[in-house]
């Protein structure tokens, strides 16, 4: 059997810290507000009552993003 070489790198699904961080919300968001609470930088609940991402460029709150990825009830934050 052969040896099977691994590239060191990056997992599939996650951004090199210091690269520019795109956060999108989908259509399963609640309005729960949470990641506006979380992350007021980068979330605000809009007219129609979601969740919407106001910067281009979330990467100076990654830590705070993430905590929102991960508490959304929905799972309806992502991030690349």
């Amino acid at each position: 059997m052969g040896a099977r070489i691994l590239e060191l790198g990056r997992l599939p699904g996650t951004r090199v810290r210091g690269t520019k961080m795109k956060v999108t919300v989908n259509e399963e968001c609640i309005g729960c507000g949470l990641c506006e609470s979380t992350a007021a930088d980068v979330f605000e609940i809009n007219d129609d009552g979601v969740a919407e991402v106001i910067v281009d460029d979330a990467s100076d709150f990654e830590d705070d993003v993430q905590e929102a990825i991960d508490n959304c009830p929905v799972s309806a934050i992502e991030a690349e």
